[in-house]
């Protein structure tokens, strides 16, 4: 079982402290999320598990964590200025602004055939009879692009304009924008990491960081916002075994999701058609999660959980200072480094394509919660929610509980287990309620092992250990616990 919708996760979220609306006291900020205790554990745990998978677990791979505010001109060279764009509509009735590509998908599953197209060439084609999603009205205005990047300043930014010096300079600072991705960091420090690392290629580099894209319509809790975190890796191989390495990356990363505990029912392969690829791609495959589940189109449930892209050699001949066009003028005279590779062995020089596999972690954590959402019932008829998180991702490995927190000496064995358990796992204790409230309490939060203290402890130096899933108990000594749990938790999680 899965969650049936992203609003059972948003009320879980909120109630047990994964996510908060931000700002909430001042009435929030749309699409702006807080996460709180739980949830920035459980972001954690997904950067630490992607690490560990794609750069320690691998002899091929190098990480960076490149800066936020970049040169101005990567963004220039990169194609983002001039296409990193999205084209919106309003609706006149009700003011209401959207998307005019995703509308127009809405419309079509619902329409064998395309209405009138109302948009001339260079905007998405837009169907005349679409419907406001909020009124229903179909009086809209002429659709437009808008650049997806935010703007900032660089430097103090008290007059509405840059005053300069005497030879021209801005003396307060130029435009500069927050990356909309974390690869052009990637890609302008190729030379740093192959020289520095004394790497040869196929070799990639990988990097964990923000990014800011300003979303026209952003929503759907934290699956899309204008402030997120991606897992990037660009993998640099010799032109002519990308399309073996790139399918090989496509396999390696769909294993990957289904090594977290995610249902392969809940996740597809999608080949973008050409039409929807980026003008840098040759191919891309994205890797879909089932994060709508209540929509009845079987299409219309799925949507992007990763994408793993052959960018071919675009990216490094674009920030290189020595390719020309056809008249032979350089394609980028601002560049100082030439961005190609020698390679010794064949004595060939020539820029690498890129496979990209990148991933956003807010996406990750909201289809791990949707897929980890399960119910039971209790002896009592009482309707339970266990969230089955593979151990590796849970928040909390352990919670110990004593069973009378009136009695000192079971609470300060209680207290003594936890203080030797936190140096190796997460282990919190607690006794704000009955038993079986602490049960289900830490069953919602998805905790693998509850460890329980009783009278009966104090004599025989044993505890009582309770699976999450199976409600199982098994008594264990107290000497034994540590390896017993840390055994447990590495195991694999079975697999449907």
């Amino acid at each position: 079982m899965s969650a049936p919708n992203i609003e059972t996760i948003v009320s879980l979220a909120k109630r047990r402290g994964f996510v908060f609306p931000s700002s909430e006291i001042y009435g929030g900020l749309g699409s702006a999320w807080d996460y709180g205790p739980l949830g920035v554990e459980i972001c954690n745990n997904v950067k630490q598990a992607w690490w560990r998978w794609m750069v320690h677990e691998r002899d091929d791979m190098e990480g960076i964590d490149s800066s936020i505010i970049l040169n101005p001109l990567v963004w220039k060279y990169s194609g983002h200025e001039a296409t990193f764009n999205d084209p919106f509509v309003d609706c006149r009735k009700c003011k209401s602004r959207f998307r005019a590509d995703k509308l127009q998908e809405e419309y079509e599953l619902t329409h064998p055939t395309e209405g009138t197209v109302i948009y001339g060439t260079g905007v998405v084609s837009f169907a005349a009879d679409n419907k406001c999603p909020n009124c229903g009205a179909s009086d809209w205005t002429p659709a437009r692009y808008f650049n997806l990047m935010f703007e900032t300043r660089i430097g103090a930014t008290a007059a509405e304009k840059d005053e300069v010096d005497d030879v021209g300079e801005s003396i307060l600072g130029g435009r500069a924008y927050l990356r909309p991705e974390t690869a052009q960091g990637i890609f302008i420090n190729f030379l740093n990491v192959l020289t520095t690392m004394r790497r040869k290629v196929p070799f990639g580099i990988a990097q964990i960081g923000k990014s800011f894209r300003n979303e026209v319509t952003p929503g759907n809790f934290i699956f899309r916002t204008r402030e997120f975190e991606q897992m990037e890796m660009e993998y640099f191989v010799r032109p002519g075994n990308d399309e073996k390495v790139h399918q090989e990356w496509i396999d390696y990363c769909f294993n990957w999701f289904a090594s977290l505990g995610i249902s392969a029912s809940n996740l597809r392969l999608y080949e973008q058609p050409p039409e929807e690829l980026a003008h840098y791609a040759k191919r891309t495959v994205d890797i879909h999660y089932r994060f709508f589940p209540e929509r009845e189109e079987e299409e219309r449930q799925w949507d992007e959980l990763m994408g793993i892209a052959n960018r071919t050699d675009f990216d490094l001949k674009a920030h290189s200072k020595k390719p020309e066009d056809a008249e032979g003028k350089r394609l980028n005279p601002d560049s100082t480094e030439d961005l190609s590779y020698f390679d010794e062995a064949t004595k060939e020089r020539y820029y690498p394509y890129v496979i990209e596999p990148a991933a956003g972690v807010n996406r990750t954590v909201l289809a791990v919660l949707m897929d980890a959402y399960s119910e039971r019932t209790n002896d009592k008829g009482e309707k339970r929610v266990i969230l089955k998180l593979h151990p590796v991702l849970a928040p909390i490995k352990v919670a110990v509980l004593p069973l009378a927190k009136n009695k000192p000496e079971i609470v300060g064995m209680a207290k003594a287990i936890k203080r030797s358990l936190q140096p190796v796992m997460r282990a919190v204790y607690d006794d704000t309620g009955g038993i079986g409230k602490l049960y289900a309490r830490q069953d919602e939060i998805g905790t693998p092992f509850c460890v329980t203290i009783d009278h009966q402890s104090l004599e025989d130096e044993a505890v009582t250990v309770r699976d999450r899933d199976s409600w199982e108990q098994e008594r264990v000594k107290v000497a034994d616990l540590q390896q017993h749990l840390q055994q447990k938790l590495q195991a694999p999680v079975p697999s449907e």
